[in-house]
């Protein structure tokens, strides 16, 4: 084990030794090569932060509106009989637009009903087993200009429905 610590901590300098070794072979000016890079990462942060705020204001609007809990309690009806409660739907709308507000929605349910209880369990695993698609599209997308999506969205789609119900699956097996 020590020897794999070891050779992580190694990794990022060694990586490191070998990008100037090869700019300094390849006679590159390594210092404006790494200025324009560090420029074009700016234009870069720039470009996707108009989309950020908005999606961060979306889903700030929606937590603090008291919309996600009436539809947590509402479509929590039905979907209780699936074995998904109905404090889990709000974190799966969520997981669509936000990571960070849906890990937010996490520690709630885990202040509400525990680390260790099939609840808290199948969040975390709906969490770790989702992604955040409507905030991929639109940043990636847009920094691309990539206008026709055309099966993006239904087939991102259906991963997140495949696994929510991967995880209501490996809860419900497991008996957690």
């Amino acid at each position: 084990m020590k020897v794999i610590n070891y050779l992580s901590d190694l990794m990022i300098p060694f990586l490191l030794f070998i990008v100037i070794s090869s700019g300094l072979l390849a006679k590159r000016n390594i210092y404006q090569d790494f200025l324009d890079g560090a420029r074009d990462g700016l234009k870069t942060v720039i470009s996707i932060c108009p989309t950020l705020i908005g999606l961060m204001t979306a889903v700030g609007v929606l937590r603090s509106s008291g919309l996600l809990g009436f539809l947590g309690k509402f479509l929590g009806k039905a979907t209780g009989s699936i074995g998904l409660p109905g404090d889990i739907v709000p974190l799966t709308f969520v997981r669509l637009f936000s990571s960070s507000a849906a890990t937010s929605l996490l520690l709630d349910i885990f202040k509400e009903h525990g680390t260790e209880s099939s609840v808290g369990f199948m969040a975390a695993v709906i969490l770790s087993s989702t992604e955040s698609v409507f905030y991929c599209m639109s940043v990636y997308f847009g920094i691309t200009k990539v206008r026709k999506t055309r099966f993006v969205l239904p087939g991102a789609l259906i991963a997140t429905i495949a696994g929510v119900a991967a995880a209501v699956w490996i809860t419900i097996l497991g008996k957690y």
